[in-house]
């Protein structure tokens, strides 16, 4: 099922789709053809040492074997993630001041929501589903909900999922810039 939801008070968009709705990538690139353009910088955040937190470096990969034309920070060979994510912050704003980020993450949610991607247009939090505070990234975000909430072992995650996403994901970014 798709939903595309008016948020209240801050007037924020959210669009979510399951990865293997045969839609997702055509309602994917809608919404991000939107935001993107020439100088639209890719950030995906996560790691290679948890499956679970894989869906971001996986993305970037997928997005550099692809071509994407733009600036890509975070794949499995360079991730982002907490321990580096100030210095590639401040990285970004000195190579790329004018950029406007898309931002890409895992994420925590309810049961019935995993295998969901999440779109806004607003910055994403990373770390927060596992109690960490990291500063807000990107203008627009883009989320996988990977597990549920009170699952902090992400380790038992299928990579199979992960994969599927981001590939998902990375199409759908691609499609939105040709």
């Amino acid at each position: 099922m798709v939903q595309i939801i008016h948020l209240r008070g801050d007037g924020a968009l959210e669009v979510r789709v399951n990865y293997k709705n045969k839609d997702s990538i055509i309602l994917m690139s809608k919404f991000l053809k939107n935001y993107i353009d020439p100088r639209t910088l890719i950030l995906c955040i996560g790691t290679d040492k948890w499956i679970g937190d894989s869906l971001g470096p996986f993305v970037g990969y997928f997005l550099k074997k692809n071509s994407y034309p733009g600036p890509v920070y975070g794949t499995l060979e360079n991730p982002v993630h907490a321990i580096n994510l100030y210095h590639i912050l401040k990285e970004i704003k000195k190579r790329h001041p004018h950029s406007n980020i898309i931002a890409v993450d895992a994420c925590l949610g309810e049961t019935i929501n995993v295998g969901k991607v999440v779109l806004t247009n607003r910055p994403l939090y990373p770390g927060k589903g596992v109690g960490k505070t990291l500063p807000a990234v990107g203008d627009i975000s883009i989320v996988g909900i990977v597990d549920e909430y009170n699952s902090y072992n992400l380790h038992n995650i299928r990579l199979d999922l992960i994969v599927n996403m981001a590939e998902m994901i990375c199409s759908g970014i691609l499609k939105s810039v040709t």
